[in-house]
């Protein structure tokens, strides 16, 4: 049985000529010792995976022949997550566990309190770094629909580039409320639930009480994660999760 995955890009799917190339190429002879003969599965990140053999395979590329297609329906709520930059590696792990959560679009936010500066080389480096932590997390979970990641933001671009109706932002204050209460308001004056919800998580200190104010005035509802003050990481799994199980269930 097939159990090991590989990416290849919806723009270079062919059901008839299917390839790894490059890196995942490389992922699959050297890293995973795969073989001429053995079946893995191959997915597009736009919901289709085959289950397919090695027919030839060199340094450069695999060459693959399909069998079994299958076709995952996309999750029922569009979930865009809009996370400050935390220090360290922290952002490798929040976009692997909002993959792993469903996440429909990823996108890092340049802070005041964001403590990586970035140029705009770098900015684009950064993102197709993150972009390959997306794909080896489907890769791993099963996940079939790839998130984007994008350019990083800054917290006024981002709130007007956000075309949802349902906005959150986490926020450690007294006028945040539970999810729970955010949707029964919505519902008020919505005869259905949201079908994409916006979500914002801050940086080590949070957003400023500016960039907070500037959420606010965009639609963005306070949502408080709880009376413990969570780590960022913390945040944006704990946000996705309750986030999706609510719209997605």
């Amino acid at each position: 049985m097939a159990t090991h995955r590989f990416y290849i890009p919806a723009s270079d799917w062919d059901l008839d000529q299917l390839t790894l190339s490059r890196e995942e190429a490389h992922h699959c002879l050297d890293v995973m010792r795969c073989a001429v003969g053995d079946r893995i599965i191959v997915f597009n990140g736009e919901g289709v995976e085959v289950e397919a053999e090695i027919i030839s395979a060199s340094k450069k590329e695999v060459t693959l022949k399909s069998f079994l297609v299958t076709q995952t329906d996309p999750p029922p709520a569009r979930l865009t997550l809009g996370q400050a930059i935390p220090k360290g590696k922290n952002m490798d792990l929040i976009i692997q566990k909002a993959t792993e959560l469903g996440a429909t679009r990823i996108i890092p936010l340049l802070s005041e309190r964001t403590v990586v500066q970035l140029d705009a080389a770098d900015l684009e480096k950064k993102r197709e770094k993150w972009q390959r932590v997306a794909i080896e997390a489907c890769k791993q979970c099963g996940q079939n629909w790839l998130p984007e990641v994008t350019t990083p933001l800054t917290i006024d671009q981002f709130v007007k580039k956000t075309g949802d109706n349902f906005r959150l932002i986490a926020a450690i204050s007294p006028t945040a409320q539970s999810l729970k209460n955010i949707l029964n308001e919505y519902s008020e004056g919505n005869e259905a639930r949201p079908t994409a919800a916006t979500l914002m998580v801050g940086p080590e200190g949070d957003f400023t009480p500016a960039e907070v104010s500037t959420a606010i005035g965009a639609g963005f509802a306070p949502l408080s994660l709880g009376p413990i003050i969570l780590r960022s990481e913390t945040a944006a799994i704990y946000a996705l999760s309750v986030t999706g199980y609510e719209l997605m269930s």
